[in-house]
């Protein structure tokens, strides 16, 4: 005669009187308790109790838990007793898993519940391997291709958002547009009007200060009326573009980087997305519009008030009357300096609104991130303006100008 099924010892542990929410109360809890029966056609790995990981007594699977199981024959289970289970338990057996895996016994989970069974197909037969992480080796022509291969990629991704928002401004001409005329004021309203005091600030003292360098200098040379000349020009050509720009890329691209990584964060972008409305129409082109009507104007304003900060200086210090400083401002700035001006801070505006955009729709989901988006827009606003005004020197120069 054949011996019967051989049951090895019970390893359990004690259990608490812990409830979980929307289960009911159960006087006769008992601690997680398995065993393994060997005999017939499979080892039987026998489960009962409640296995509840907020107990603290799931037991560890031993290394040598299968050492009595028959090799060859399959490992089975058997849950009648089972109790209340959650993850703890999903934890012991793929503990057990893995230990069949090693000693080459195939693991029958048919009797398992169906949702202990699909959590544990999911998990692999042995965990991934922890290797030293990679050495990086020093390669830096591998390092200046990968970098300038990025670049290129994000000056084209920048360039389409650009066509498809130009595109966007068009259909909105023909009143087919997805733009809404709200979006566009609210955006002018804080491009604009909000940042004139800053502006006022920032190309007064500019002005001023351009005005009182040139007096140190000029004053040697008695020609202190030249003064007018120096702040007229440099504040008109160069300074008052530039500033300005750099206050709007601060303050104004900035905003809309953040603006657009929160909705990055909050779904939002999606939900324009699934909805089918163009993130191009809906929030860039009022961006870039709002810049684009404003930067100009705010151009021609600091070139004004940076001039009365010459004047200012140059009344308080040199011996040059009122009418002498305006008559020789009128005399050194012709027209086409205000049309060269006038056209680089529509350059910077675009350059602005399309990098903060950029800048906010590849931002992470974070809180962390939004205000990682609002820095790189504002570093990246500030020197792309700057290169972008050395290439308008150079074509400048080039013509003649």
């Amino acid at each position: 005669m054949s011996p019967g099924p051989r049951r090895l010892p019970v390893f359990s542990a004690p259990a608490t009187g812990a409830l979980r929410y929307g289960e009911p109360v159960n006087t006769t809890d008992h601690g997680p308790e398995w065993s393994l029966e060997t005999g017939g056609n499979a080892n039987v790995i026998v489960l009962s109790g409640d296995w509840i990981a907020q107990q603290g007594h799931i037991p560890d699977f031993p290394s040598d838990g299968l050492r009595q199981a028959r090799p060859g024959q399959p490992l089975a289970f058997r849950t009648d007793g089972l109790g209340r289970w959650d993850t703890g338990m999903i934890g012991f057996l793929w503990a057990l898993k893995q230990g069949a895996a090693q000693a080459h016994l195939d693991l029958d989970t048919e009797t398992l519940p169906d949702a202990a069974r699909k959590l544990l197909d999911l998990l692999p037969d042995r965990p991934a391997p922890h290797g030293p992480p990679p050495r990086r080796r020093f390669a830096p022509l591998a390092a200046i291709g990968g970098s300038t291969i990025d670049g290129l990629t994000e000056i084209g991704t920048v360039t389409e958002l650009g066509i498809e928002t130009a595109r966007g401004g068009m259909a909105s001409l023909t009143g087919r547009g997805r733009m809404r005329l709200t979006d566009l004021m609210s955006n002018i309203r804080d491009a604009g009007p909000s940042a004139l005091v800053i502006v006022s600030v920032v190309n007064f003292l500019v002005g001023a200060i351009l005005a009182f360098v040139g007096a140190v200098q000029l004053r040697k040379f008695a020609a202190d009326i030249y003064v007018a000349s120096l702040v007229g020009i440099a504040m008109v050509r160069e300074m008052s573009a530039v500033m300005t720009a750099i206050i709007m890329a601060g303050r104004t691209g900035g905003a809309y980087a953040a603006r657009i990584a929160t909705m990055q964060g909050n779904e939002e972008i999606d939900a324009l997305t699934v909805f089918g409305i163009p993130v191009s129409s809906y929030l860039i082109l009022p961006s870039i519009l709002s810049l684009t009507a404003t930067m100009p104007f705010l151009y021609l304003y600091g070139s004004l008030v940076g001039m009365l900060g010459g004047f200012a200086v140059a009344i308080s210090m040199l011996s040059v009357t009122g009418a002498g400083y305006l008559h020789q401002t009128l005399n050194a700035v012709a027209l086409d300096q205000f049309a060269f001006g006038f056209v680089k801070s529509i350059f910077f505006a675009i350059l602005i609104g399309l990098t903060s955009c950029r800048i906010g729709l590849r931002a992470g989901r974070s809180a962390a991130d939004v205000g990682v988006a609002a820095t790189r827009a504002v570093v990246v606003g500030i020197v792309g303006v700057i290169a972008l005004d050395a290439i308008f020197a150079i074509i400048a120069t080039t013509i003649g100008l």
